[in-house]
């Protein structure tokens, strides 16, 4: 067991000082993205194409944002549900930094979310083509912030906002992915590995409604379990899919925040839920058709 415990270690720190590095730039990034009045860019014609392709660039501050825009009004539907698709939290800064075959993933999962939430913003836009949008006020703006920690106001030092947030968001999921690292290596060493993937190999086409259900996880947790999962060969690509498309960060914990519009945000995540699903059988089936 103290093996288990040493590897699981090792395999979570290999990946610490890129994490860091990669918060650094997304930090960064963050700090200077906002909406103002004069900006129509998620309103116009093109905004399930550039929801969706910001969406993808990995922080959760997006998904936030877009959350905060919706709720008031200032985005139509389509373009939130295209944020949250094409969202992955950690995934793709877990893939990029794992130093494992797993990381030839990352193209493909960005296409196959993207396609995904494209579509999807462009008819749900077209299906709600009545919504009424507001304005945001002369002067005032929306900010999202990475893992939803409003800590971009002029309060924070430099070396708080560019060390110590990103240093505390690398340990937590440093923390996050042992702790996932540790539950397999403990699987493994009382279950077999042998007996595992013949587990696997059996439930295979329930995997995706799984990972859909473990993406419904509102923080980093759920982004981490199931890339973890991928990247030690316990879920398949279709999979993956199906669980991150679900998973949009803290989204849906902004939008529940208004407990008025409870049966609006209850409907928006079970339409999510149902498309994620489907979108991870769908490319599990063509993966099988292709043999891939």
């Amino acid at each position: 067991m103290g093996e288990v415990l040493l590897d699981a270690f090792i395999d979570s720190l290999k990946i610490f000082p890129f994490l860091f590095l990669m918060y650094l730039l997304i930090e960064i990034l963050e700090h200077r993205t906002k909406i103002s009045h004069n900006s129509n860019v998620l309103r116009g014609g093109l905004a399930p194409l550039l929801g969706a392709a910001v969406g993808i660039i990995p922080q959760c501050g997006f998904s936030v944002m877009a959350a905060k825009l919706y709720d008031r009004r200032l985005i139509r539907t389509g373009t939130l549900l295209a944020v949250f698709l094409a969202t992955s939290d950690e995934a793709l800064i877990l893939l990029l930094t794992s130093g494992t075959e797993a990381a030839i993933a990352v193209m493909p999962l960005i296409a196959v979310k993207f396609i995904v939430a494209v579509a999807v913003g462009y008819a749900a836009n077209g299906i709600c083509r009545g919504e009424q949008l507001t304005e945001l006020s002369e002067g005032e703006e929306v900010h999202g912030s990475a893992c939803g920690h409003d800590h971009e106001g002029e309060g924070d030092s430099a070396v708080k906002r560019y060390v110590v947030h990103p240093l505390l968001h690398s340990l937590q999921i440093f923390a996050y992915l042992f702790a996932v690292n540790l539950a397999f290596g403990i699987l493994i060493y009382f279950v077999g590995e042998a007996n595992i993937a013949a587990f696997l190999d059996g439930t295979v086409w329930l995997q995706p409604l799984v990972a859909a259900v473990v993406g419904l996880i509102p923080n980093c947790a759920g982004s981490v379990l199931i890339t973890g999962a991928f990247m030690d060969g316990y879920l398949t690509f279709g999979a993956m899919v199906a669980g991150l498309c679900v998973n949009a960060g803290l989204g849906f914990v902004v939008l529940f925040k208004n407990v008025k519009r409870w049966r609006r945000n209850l409907l928006l995540l079970a339409v999510l839920f149902a498309i994620g699903t489907a979108a991870g059988y769908a490319t599990a089936g063509v993966m099988a058709l292709f043999g891939l």
